[in-house]
Parts: structure tokens; sequence; C-alpha cells
């Protein structure tokens, strides 16, 4: 889709899209409409039950006197409680009403509603952003009956009285829905399609041309770096696993401040190894590889709006796969770190790619902060369902951070517990450690796993993504594809 930013002013083709305050209240875009269609909108208000609450809509199809093919009438609400998630909703389901009617370009034009606490350029961007994610489509595979799946909405133009100014604060936004598209990209693909090594090549391609540095290592590199528990994890499968560090420098040359890092969990494939997931629970595990795709999309959306920091992110990429080769429950594995670790079940893989992937990352660049993503455990949409990500923090300043940025994108964190308690269920008759702590807890003593891996001076937070990540169910209005980019706008 593609969006721009005008001055006010009649339109002479497609839909007009104007706005109303609840109570029914039209703005002056509206007004205009209004008596450029005869009153149109007026006659309609009173023969509907249209009250301008948010999400409304009222529409007026080829309005006598105007050439727009309809009008149509979206409520703001309550102008106090507009804010930009809201109204990033609202440009979503906006976008998808026209997309339903089968309008190809359209012109949005609502003004700020006396009493809102947001100024006119944000709530220009933030429709806008709406409207362009709700443009998400992943068809590539199809072939037939396309025209049920393509998005008919070509052209939006967005009026604004200062459209420099809203131009201005989209760029940032845009920047951001590439960074969250890329990621969709990435959790949608096949796995046949997406492996190890063709996600490399994607988010160096992706990246590199926007000044972000990509390394890539292959096994024998991580071999003779002793990543011992990743590579664990992928000796059952016939592609190569991979460890991609990606950096962006922003910040001025005289900044001696030590990176943020993002480190995530890439199993482009989860069987769960020699202990097989059921037929039903390996549906679905090509997205096991969210939270590197998550890392991949922060780190486009940061260059892409050349954001004034230096961030890190390091992904282990692999395949959990059981041939002859695959390690087994009973292996003994040493990661990076020298930590041994006793491997009781195959598919609790994720965070033994984690453990190598933060060691590495600590060593190499010392960072100031790490979080990392994962889709981990089951146990943790058994606990928070699908609306929130748990976060696991050793320290209440990072916790209480990413509390407030899940508030304000709606990508919502709630925080669990560690607990040396929960420690001890990790603990193994022959080696350092075992890979689980037990049927109960398990989100927790996942996290506890990973903070054995980080050292005590170092802020760290651990996201368990598993719930968010994609979603099997009914689309929300700015996700309207399986894999969702979760993580790219919290961070």
């Amino acid at each position: 889709m593609q969006i721009s930013f005008v001055a006010p002013g009649e339109i002479s083709q497609g839909a007009w899209v104007v706005a109303a305050a609840e109570g029914a209240a039209l703005l002056p875009a509206a007004v205009r409409a209004d008596k450029a269609a005869g009153g149109a909108l007026t006659r309609a208000l009173k023969a509907t039950p249209f009250k301008g609450k948010a999400g409304e809509f009222l529409d007026i199809v080829a309005p006598a006197g105007l050439k727009a093919s309809r009008i149509l009438l979206v409520g703001l609400g309550k102008p106090a409680a507009l804010d930009e998630k809201g109204l990033e909703t609202l440009g979503a389901k906006i976008a998808a009403r026209l997309q339903a009617a089968g309008e190809s370009t359209a012109v949005l034009e609502a003004e700020v509603p006396k009493g809102a606490r947001i100024v006119a350029p944000q709530l220009a961007a933030y429709l806008a952003l709406g409207a362009r994610l709700a443009s998400y489509g992943f068809d590539k595979y199809r072939t037939r009956n396309l025209e049920d799946f393509r998005k008919s909405l070509k052209t939006l133009r967005v009026a604004a009285a200062g459209p420099a100014a809203a131009k201005k604060a989209y760029a940032g936004l845009a920047a951001l829905a590439d960074g969250i598209f890329l990621a969709r990209d990435l959790v949608n693909e096949p796995p046949n399609i997406l492996y190890p090594a063709e996600f490399a090549r994607r988010a160096k391609a992706a990246l590199s041309r926007l000044g972000v540095k990509v390394e890539v290592l292959g096994e024998a590199e991580m071999k003779r770096q002793g990543l011992g528990a990743l590579l664990g994890v992928g000796q059952g499968s016939t592609r190569e696993s991979q460890l991609v560090v990606m950096q962006w420098n922003g910040a001025p040359k005289s900044s001696k401040a030590k990176p943020i890092a993002f480190v995530g969990k890439g199993v482009c494939f989860d069987s769960g190894g020699l202990s097989l997931k059921p037929g039903g629970a390996m549906m679905g595990m090509k997205g096991d590889m969210a939270g590197a795709a998550a890392v991949t999309g922060t780190l486009l959306a940061l260059a892409a709006r050349k954001a004034p920091v230096k961030a890190v992110g390091v992904i282990g990429l692999v395949e959990n796969m059981p041939d002859g080769g695959a390690i087994r429950p009973d292996d003994v594995l040493t990661s990076l770190s020298g930590q041994t670790i006793e491997v009781l079940n195959t598919d609790a893989e994720g965070r033994l790619v984690l453990a190598d992937a933060q060691t590495y990352t600590r060593r190499r660049f010392g960072q100031r902060a790490v979080i990392d993503l994962a889709t981990l455990t089951g146990a943790i949409v058994q606990t928070l369902g699908f609306e929130h990500a748990g976060v696991f923090s050793n320290d209440d300043k990072l916790a209480e951070r990413l509390g407030e940025a899940g508030r304000h994108t709606g990508e919502r964190v709630w925080r669990l517990p560690l607990d040396p308690f929960y420690d001890k269920m990790l603990k193994s008759k022959i080696a350092d450690m075992k890979n689980i702590g037990g049927p109960n807890s398990g989100a927790i003593t996942a996290a506890q796993f990973l903070g054995r891996f980080v050292e005590n001076d170092t802020a760290w937070a651990h996201l368990d993504i598993a719930g968010v990540a994609w979603q099997d169910g009914e689309r929300k209005p700015a996700i309207p594809s399986w894999g969702t980019g979760w993580g790219v706008r919290l961070l």
C-alpha cells in the first residue's frame, strides 16, 4: 500500500473517510463532506444508531453531488481516550473496511477533536500506521483464487492540516512497520524454504543495505569456539546450524556506551527431536524461530530510522530433528560457558540454543543489558494465554521499562518470578544442571536455566513469547496473518 500525506480538500475519486467524535459530533472534514453530499450524513445519522464510538462506521455509497465512490464516517470515540495504540487499531479497521468494500484508493481525513491529548501529526501518523499494518499479506504460495486474498486498497492519502509534520511523524513508524513485516514474513515461511542458512542469508540481505554489520558463523567456527549446547540441538538435522551476529551503531562516534543486546531463539523447525512431539503439537513449529525473527525485525527498524543507539542482535538458528545423529535423553552437552548440561528432554532445546548465544554475546560485546526472546514453553501459554508474553528479569528497572513499553505498544508483558527455590529443580545427578525442571513451573524453570548463563552484573530480561508469536484463531485488526511480528514494537 502506498501512503502519502496531503493537505485537506474535497476528493475526486475513491473513498472519502471522515470522522466524528463520540456523541456523533461531526468533525470539520465530515461537515464539509455532509455539505458536499447535500446533507446525506445528517440524514443518515438520524436514521441509524451511529454514536461516534471508537470503531463505529457509517457508510454512504455513491453520494449524490460527489465523484467519490463513498463517504465512510468513522467514530473516534471519547476524545480524552484517544491514544497511539487506539488510533493504530482504528486505522487498521478502516483499511479492513475499505478492503471489504473493494476500494482501491481512499483519502482519510480526521481531525483532533476538542479534549484530546494527542496532536494532529500523531493522529495522522498512527492512523496511517494501522492501515499499513493491516495491508500485510502472505500469499506468495497461492496459485488459485488470488482475488480472494489480495488486498484491493493500493493507495491511501492521509489529509492533515500540516502534511509535512505528519509525514515526519510517520517516517519512524514506517520503518517500524518494515521491521514488523520482515518478522512476519520470516515466521510465515514454510520450513522447507526457511532453514537456518536461508534465514541467515535473508537477514544479511535485508540488513546490510541499511548499514547493519552482519556476520554468519557456521558449524565449523562454532565448534572451534565451543558452542556445544547450540550445536547439540542441530546435530540431528541435515541442515547446518548458524549463528548470526547483527550490529547497528547509530550512536555518536564519541559515545563509549556499551550496546543493548537482543538474543533470539531461531529453531526453524522443532520436531521435538528424539523426544518427538505428538502430531498436533508439531504443526506450527515452523514458527519456533519467532524470537530470532523479532530480533532481526528490530535491527531493521532501528537501522531504517537511523536510531541513535548501539544495538546488537545475536540469533541461534537450528533445526531440531530426530535422525541417528541426534542428541538423546541422558546425553551431556558442554556449553560455551563451560557449564555441563544433562539433556533429559530433547524438546527443551530452545534454552540450549539461547544459553550459548547469550554467552557468546556477553564475551564478545560486554553489553549493558540483554533481552532474549523465545517461543520457549507451552507452560507460558497455560499461564498467560495469548495476550501477554511472560517476562523474567534480574533487574527491576529493565522489567518496568518493558512493562511500560508493552502498555504503550499493545505488546503486553507480565512479570513472573525468579527464585532460588526454582533453581533447585534443575539440579542434575551427573552434570552442572539438567535441561528440564519437572512437570511444574515449566516457564519459570526455563528462565532459571537461562539465568545461569548471564553474569550477575548484566541487566537481563527473558521474554517467553510462545503465546503471542502467532495466532491460530481470530485475526486482530492490525495483524491479518498467522505470524504476528510480536516483539519489534516492544523492543
